[in-house]
């Protein structure tokens, strides 16, 4: 499948099913099939050459579960700072449920700033939401993984990622296991 997703497909550090086990066991829902797909055959690396996805991996720096949580925590900082002191903060959610909110899990960042989330209601494949820089625009993605990539490689990003966004490439550059391991031993 993600052959067809990328015309130019170079994979990286692939998760295994022990790691994959890990990350649902400490998210504590189950990863949906798309990305779990692109966890074994793709690995760590960028998307599309905008998207870095976090896979589960030994290494911290790209790990699912570390990136998630660091995000969250970043986001929940920034946004507390830019509301203020007992201030509601702004969001502008394309179908409006700021319930989605409360029970997004990060998994990757884009290069705008931009932030993929999966909404983790129910089971199955869960929405993916691109949060903006602003932290304040949040647009629907796509029903999954693959569908996502597909539309941002398409003038549907206008509706993802604003307006004079071009389509973007069907590429996916890997970072290999060695990369990773290096990363990890300078931290």
């Amino acid at each position: 499948m993600w052959n067809e997703v990328f015309a130019s497909l170079h994979p990286g550090a692939r998760s295994s099913e022990a790691e994959l086990a890990r990350a649902e066991a400490e998210l504590g829902f189950a990863l949906p099939d798309s990305y779990r797909s692109f966890c074994r055959a793709c690995g760590a690396g960028l998307a599309n050459g905008h998207f870095r996805i976090a896979t589960p991996v030994p290494c911290e720096a790209a790990d699912l579960v570390t990136r998630a949580r660091l995000i969250a925590d970043s986001i929940g900082a920034a946004i507390e700072r830019l509301a203020g002191p007992g201030a509601p903060h702004r969001f502008d959610i394309e179908d409006g449920d700021l319930t989605r909110l409360d029970r997004a899990c990060f998994f990757g960042e884009g290069a705008d700033g931009s932030f993929l989330f999966w909404d983790v209601y129910g089971t199955g494949e869960y929405p993916i939401w691109v949060m903006a820089a602003d932290l304040e625009t949040i647009r629907f993605g796509g029903d999954t993984l693959d569908a996502l990539l597909r539309r941002t490689q398409s003038l549907a990003i206008l509706d993802i990622l604003g307006d004079g966004t071009p389509p973007l490439p069907a590429t996916f550059e890997g970072i290999e296991e060695a990369v990773l391991a290096r990363a990890g031993d300078l931290a």
